[in-house]
């Protein structure tokens, strides 16, 4: 790992433990074992360590759609296709595999607990967590569903109704369990149930 890469692991570790404003370029220095002026020479300020990290859970969400055989953001017919064919069976271990990456990821859950944590504290820091995980990632599903109801995979519903009742409980869990150390099975028994259920109300049959 370079020290660039360290000082981003180091920066988000303390961002999700002691708040983005709580935290102070030296102490992220002190954390990677570098002098102030050190951290300079990689990084003008603390600002461009947030928008590194930023950079960073975009790629590391492209990889991990990648990884699920997902088509690249922009290619909704694709992905629509990706979708209908998939079954009952198949539609949960799916969403098993993205709720596992975004509660286990080491990199994601720190992002996601500084999100959570800034919400009270620093609403510029919480923006960019909001429109990470809330208007961007709803957007999306909108506009999927909408491409799998033209397809005729789904039913003729309103598509952001759909993904809200896909994407919501998602974060309602990765919310309720993120920090209970025993939360895996039953955060996945509840989103088996939520997935079947929503498969049989809006596939067509």
């Amino acid at each position: 790992m370079t020290t660039k890469e360290r000082i981003v692991e180091e920066a988000l570790n303390l961002f999700s433990i002691k708040g983005y404003k709580g935290t102070s370029v030296r102490d992220i220095a002190d954390a990677v074992g570098i002098r102030d002026s050190s951290l300079y020479k990689h990084f003008e300020n603390k600002q461009e360590i947030l928008d590194t990290i930023v950079e960073t859970m975009k790629r590391r969400i492209s990889d991990m759609s990648d990884n699920l055989g997902l088509p690249p953001d922009g290619k909704l017919q694709e992905a629509a296709e990706v979708y209908a064919a998939y079954d009952e069976d198949a539609m949960v271990e799916f969403c098993r595999k993205i709720f596992l990456f975004y509660a286990k990821d080491p990199f994601v859950s720190r992002f996601w607990r500084m999100g959570n944590m800034e919400q009270f504290r620093n609403p510029e820091v919480y923006a960019v967590f909001h429109k990470f995980f809330l208007v961007d990632g709803l957007t999306y599903q909108t506009a999927l569903f909408a491409a799998m109801s033209k397809k005729g995979i789904f039913i003729d519903e309103d598509p952001e109704v759909i993904a809200m009742s896909f994407y919501a409980p998602i974060f309602f869990l990765l919310s309720k369990y993120a920090n209970d150390t025993e939360y895996e099975a039953s955060a996945l028994k509840l989103l088996d149930k939520q997935i079947r259920a929503l498969y049989r109300i809006y596939r067509r049959k």
